[in-house]
C-alpha cells in the first residue's frame, strides 16, 4: 500500500510512553501504536479505539512499534474486539512484535483477534 492511499492522518494522542496515529486505508480504520502499553497509558488507547469503533465497523491496529504490552493492554483490545463484533465489523492486529506477541500466545489472544504479520495483510480481505 503506498502513502497515497491513506487519508486523514490524525495524530490522535500520546500519553507517557505510548502514542497513536489514527488514519484511514479504503474504509478501514488504521491506529498505529508506538511506544508501551500499561495501567499508565491504557486510557490513550481505549479512548483512540472507542473514537475508531464509532465512526468505523473495522479496525486494524498496528503494533510494529509496540515495545511492551501488560494485562491492560490486553483486556482493552478484547473488549474493542468484542464491541467491535456485536457491531458487524472487527478488530485485526498487525506486524506484533516477538516479545509482545508472546505475551499475546501465553494468554490465547491471538487465538481470539486476528493478527496478521504485516499491515497490508491486516488491511486484506
Amino acid at each position: 500500500m503506498s502513502e497515497g492511499e491513506m487519508t486523514d492522518t490524525e495524530h490522535i494522542a500520546q500519553a507517557g510512553h505510548l502514542s497513536v496515529v489514527a488514519t484511514d486505508a479504503d474504509g478501514i480504520r488504521v491506529l498505529s501504536l508506538a511506544g508501551e502499553i500499561d495501567h499508565h497509558t491504557g486510557d490513550t488507547l481505549r479512548q483512540a479505539l472507542e473514537a475508531s469503533g464509532t465512526a468505523h465497523s473495522r479496525v486494524v491496529v498496528d503494533m510494529r512499534q509496540v515495545t511492551f504490552m501488560d494485562s491492560s493492554g490486553i483486556n482493552i483490545l478484547i473488549t474493542a474486539h468484542h464491541s467491535l463484533n456485536e457491531a458487524g465489523g472487527w478488530l485485526r492486529l498487525a506486524a506484533v512484535g516477538p516479545s509482545v506477541m508472546r505475551t499475546l500466545q501465553i494468554i490465547g489472544l491471538d487465538a481470539l483477534i486476528d493478527c496478521r504479520e504485516t499491515l497490508q495483510q491486516a488491511l486484506g480481505h
